[in-house]
């Protein structure tokens, strides 16, 4: 059996008051956030977002990804050492894991975005009633909502899991190169016998996916040197 990855969605929001700080201070910030970014992506899946223009309460996010959960956690100690961390607070943050789906053979053990230019997160609560019927008649319901998901093979879900590790029970994120195409399958999805059971699925973020630098560069405009756009460009 592959190993299971611990995944971890941390959305950040700046200071305004951070884009009136002199340029140079902040391409120094995004040197230090940038580096901290490339040391774990040396090893680990990494991938950053910007939510500038589809969030008031998010400007970026960074998905990390290990089967390790103590090198997610030293991840986050470094990026909070630097400069742009000082400005940053983090309105929006789900920790999940990966693991074989009772429903269907295509589950993953590995989320894998960064194919497609566009990714939908939201966290996912079902209903107490739900796990309240029989493993038969939830693999029943299930199938409707697998075969709607079908009729879209140019959406990519990749789905952790969060029981007793989060508030919530899932975490969902779809993969696409046209949010159209995500809008009609969301809303073919609420007309499914088991849309009954989701007690909560919001907040809903729509993120653009682009490297580490240009993220940083959408929040203030300004892109940091040629030195620093390395790895995650």
């Amino acid at each position: 059996m592959p190993a299971r990855h611990f995944v971890k969605y941390t959305f950040l929001k700046l200071d305004p008051q951070w884009r009136r700080l002199d340029a140079d201070f902040r391409a120094e910030h995004k040197r230090e956030f940038i580096a901290a970014c490339e040391d774990f992506a040396s090893d680990h899946l990494l991938r950053s977002f910007s939510t500038v223009g589809t969030r008031g309460d998010t400007d970026l996010l960074l998905l990390s990804q290990s089967i390790n959960l103590d090198r997610i956690h030293e991840f986050h100690v470094v990026l909070a050492q630097t400069g742009l961390m000082k400005w940053a607070s983090i309105p929006y943050s789900y920790l999940a894991m990966t693991k074989p789906s009772e429903y269907s053979e295509e589950s993953r053990l590995e989320v894998r975005p960064g194919h497609s230019k566009y990714l939908f997160v939201y966290p996912f609560v079902k209903t107490r009633d739900w796990y309240l019927l029989a493993p038969d008649e939830r693999y029943r319901v299930m199938q409707e909502h697998i075969r709607i998901g079908r009729e879209y093979p140019q959406i990519d879900l990749n789905t952790s899991y969060s029981f007793g590790l989060d508030d919530q029970e899932f975490v969902v994120a779809f993969e696409t190169d046209e949010p159209g195409d995500f809008l009609d399958l969301v809303q073919r999805l609420r007309t499914t016998e088991s849309s009954l059971y989701t007690k909560r699925d919001t907040p809903t973020f729509s993120c653009i996916a682009m490297s580490v630098p240009r993220t940083l560069a959408a929040l203030d405009g300004e892109a940091v040197g040629a030195e620093a756009l390395t790895s995650l460009t």
